[in-house]
């Protein structure tokens, strides 16, 4: 296996799934979409995976990490998991398709 192979295989496991929420909707009206990512995973890293994945041009990346929240369950007290967001803006004529129509 060449070396860019399993550089490109590293890329691919850094974005684990799309976020579909209210907030996350909202935004893909403006070019920008919103992905889970790895913890560890860079700007450039994410912006490099996002335009090899979808073949489409990034012009900027804004990523954030959840803060650490109580949940409780009963009388046990837990922790909801923490993950990485990045919010992925696009240029104006590309566009990524989340939902294929049916």
């Amino acid at each position: 296996m060449s070396e860019s192979a399993g550089n490109d295989r590293h890329l691919f496991d850094l974005i684990r799934r799309p976020i579909v929420t209210e907030k996350a909707t909202m935004l893909m009206e403006n070019n920008q979409y919103t992905f889970e990512v790895d913890r560890k995973a860079t700007k450039p890293e994410i912006k490099a995976a996002i335009e090899k994945l979808f073949d489409v041009k990034v012009i900027g990346i804004n990523t954030l990490i959840q803060p650490h929240k109580k949940k409780r369950v009963g009388r046990f007290v837990g922790y909801k998991p923490r993950y990485k967001r990045a919010i992925v803006r696009l240029a104006p004529e590309d566009k990524i398709v989340l939902f294929p129509e049916v």
